[in-house]
């Protein structure tokens, strides 16, 4: 279970996660505008402050020998830029829940406009690299979480 004591930045509504970050000058490009890999580490901190948000301790199952979760997959669309100073809000819905893996899908936007979406596959690996199941509280959590999706959104 998450330590109360640390505070997360993101929030749920309802079954969505919310995460909102600034654009910094360290995050954009010679011509100004967020660097393409910079998106996802912007998603990459939205999934691990949905993880908290959801109950879900990773470095405490990962110092356990459990294992952790590696992105086997993700499919990218860059629809605009963003640019400094921006405030931006990534968007995390959980899509599909398999026992060793989920799949989420992730928007990045500015003022209700689509910057970026993605669908991320992330598989829960043993310290060995091989897939194993994810914990059984995890998939209890996950469950309350699943929004059902579209069927072109792939």
């Amino acid at each position: 279970m998450v330590n109360a004591d640390r505070p997360t930045t993101g929030r749920f509504e309802g079954r969505e996660h919310r995460f909102a970050l600034r654009v910094y000058f360290e995050d954009t490009d010679l011509s100004g505008i967020v660097y393409h890999a910079n998106y996802l580490r912007f998603m990459e901190r939205a999934r691990s402050d949905m993880l908290r948000c959801a109950g879900i301790d990773q470095r405490a199952a990962f110092e356990a020998g459990l294992g952790a979760y590696a992105v086997s997959d993700l499919h990218i669309h860059y629809r605009a830029p963003a640019r400094l100073d921006d405030d931006l809000v990534v968007a995390s819905r959980l899509v599909a829940l398999r026992a060793a893996s989920c799949r989420i899908h992730q928007t990045v936007s500015r003022d209700h406009l689509l910057l970026a979406e993605a669908h991320v596959t992330a598989a829960f690996v043993a310290p060995s690299g091989k897939p194993v199941r994810q914990p059984k509280a995890w998939i209890d959590a996950f469950a309350a979480l699943i929004v059902q999706e579209d069927s072109d959104a792939r």
